[in-house]
């Protein structure tokens, strides 16, 4: 097969006011309002709300035709705040299990002292939208309202079912996740053949000034998400008597070994296929190197060189074995006192094969002092395993894949994070991450700042998940 990226550059539009677009259709126009209304709606854990933002998309949904049976809002009493929305559009047939389309409506916390501009409010300039959750993953969201209103003001009949789950908590370990309780409380509304969620896409060469789309991702998998808490503690004591046993310095050395350890390197049948056919497409010498290592994944000849190359690349680096980082400190109870306790966070994310506990060990023997306490933090989240290479899912998106980006494959891989997926695969929904939208390079400062997304992914993604969803469903 041919794999030679043959995209042409895409245009970066000119930068131009949020309130006068140039020549976008009506049908457009209807999408960014929706787009907008979500993005500008906060539904941070802290003082955001998702029950809002799910209400505000059920009136989307409403005014497109849809009956309030087929809109099911869910909250737990418990939570208020924190509740979500299941759309249904009835398919024809009762042979056809139906598909279900997930995106969480939560976001990453976003201050406005550490922002360039107001991260709630959205801006387009310089060919991009900017605001917290622009990318992550109310663009998805819209899309998917968008999709379910059109289809309802067309009074399409489907043959398969569509459901839409907006869900809140997919953003925050430990606080309420809406696809869980879903999938505990209320399975019968999502049930599915299969699902459609976060996850997939496209990735950029990042080429200034104009850039093209390398390869289109289906996310099939993902690694185990746990946080552990490392603890020092002694009797502490007057700051004017320092003495060897420290609790700060004992964790700060403990934090040192995790820093220096690398975990080995691992593949899947997944993760070689990623490897050879992004490698391919992305070419240079990281390019090389992963398809060297997707050849030879063991201490063959060339093996550390090409190694050394792809750790450059730090999802690439990630992608190939568990991760552990320090996230959080907090020490000490007084500037004038020895701290009498020293606490650390270290997140992890669990390549597929290794349990929680079996990290845990490592960690412990990786630090090598019995007086620094491992514990891992409660929740614990499932690890199922990954959902089958179905070709009643990869075969129409990749034909999608291309008809809109001649010459790019489609090319499924294994997610470093992970997203709502997790519990929807262990309650028996096979849950894919959908292709589509794209991104640079850098991440479009996703969780960090300035999130953004290319005017360019964001419109052409909605036009190419739409297709997808019919193609899977009519």
């Amino acid at each position: 097969m041919n794999r030679t990226v043959i995209f042409a550059a895409l245009v970066v539009a000119a930068s131009r006011a949020w309130a006068a677009p140039a020549a976008i259709t009506p049908d457009e126009a209807a999408f960014r309002t929706t787009y907008r209304t979500l993005v500008e709606t906060d539904t941070t854990l802290a003082h955001g709300d998702c029950t809002l933002a799910a209400a505000r998309m059920a009136d989307t949904l409403r005014a497109a035709g849809f009956s309030d049976d087929r809109l099911i809002a869910y909250a737990a009493p418990d939570h208020p705040r924190e509740g979500g929305l299941v759309a249904i559009l009835p398919g024809h047939s009762s042979a056809l299990k139906p598909l279900l389309l997930v995106a969480h409506l939560d976001v990453v916390e976003a201050r406005r002292e550490d922002w360039p501009r107001d991260p709630f409010v959205l801006t387009e300039t310089g060919g991009y939208f900017h605001a917290r959750g622009a990318f992550d993953d109310k663009a998805q969201a819209a899309i998917f309202v968008d999709a379910l209103a059109n289809l309802s003001r067309a009074h399409a009949k489907p043959k398969r079912t569509i459901k839409l789950a907006l869900t809140c908590g997919e953003e925050t370990n430990g606080a309420f996740n809406g696809a869980q309780w879903l999938a505990e409380n209320r399975r019968e509304l999502i049930d599915a053949a299969f699902a459609l969620n976060e996850g997939g896409g496209g990735r950029t060469d990042g080429r200034a000034g104009g850039a093209k789309v390398i390869a289109q991702t289906i996310q099939i998998g993902e690694k185990t998400f746990a946080n552990f808490v490392l603890e020092t503690r002694n009797r502490g004591g007057h700051s004017s008597a320092p003495r060897p046993d420290n609790a700060i310095y004992q964790l700060a050395h403990a934090l040192d070994r995790i820093e220096a350890y690398t975990f080995p390197v691992e593949f899947t049948p997944i993760t070689t296929v990623y490897f050879h056919d992004v490698g391919t497409a992305r070419g240079g010498a990281v390019g090389a190197a992963m398809v060297a290592l997707a050849a030879d994944p063991a201490d063959g000849p060339g093996y550390r060189a090409a190694l050394w190359q792809v750790d450059t690349d730090a999802f690439l680096h990630a992608n190939i074995r568990t991760t552990c980082v320090a996230t959080m400190l907090d020490a000490g109870h007084a500037p004038n006192a020895l701290a009498q306790r020293a606490r650390a966070t270290v997140n992890c994310r669990i390549f597929p094969g290794h349990n929680v506990d079996a990290i845990g060990h490592e960690l412990e023997r990786v630090i090598g002092d019995p007086e620094v306490g491992v514990t891992a933090l409660a929740p614990l989240r499932p690890a199922p395993p990954p959902p089958p290479l179905d070709p009643a899912v990869l075969d129409p998106a990749r034909k999608l894949v291309a008809k809109y980006w001649p010459g790019v494959a489609l090319v499924p891989a294994m997610a470093n994070g992970y997203t709502d997926a997790t519990f929807l695969t262990a309650a028996g929904i096979p849950t894919y991450g959908a292709p589509g939208l794209w991104g640079d390079p850098d991440g479009n400062g996703v969780h960090g700042l300035d999130e953004r997304i290319s005017v360019q992914s964001l419109m052409t993604g909605r036009l190419f998940l739409d297709d997808l969803i019919r193609a899977y469903a009519f």
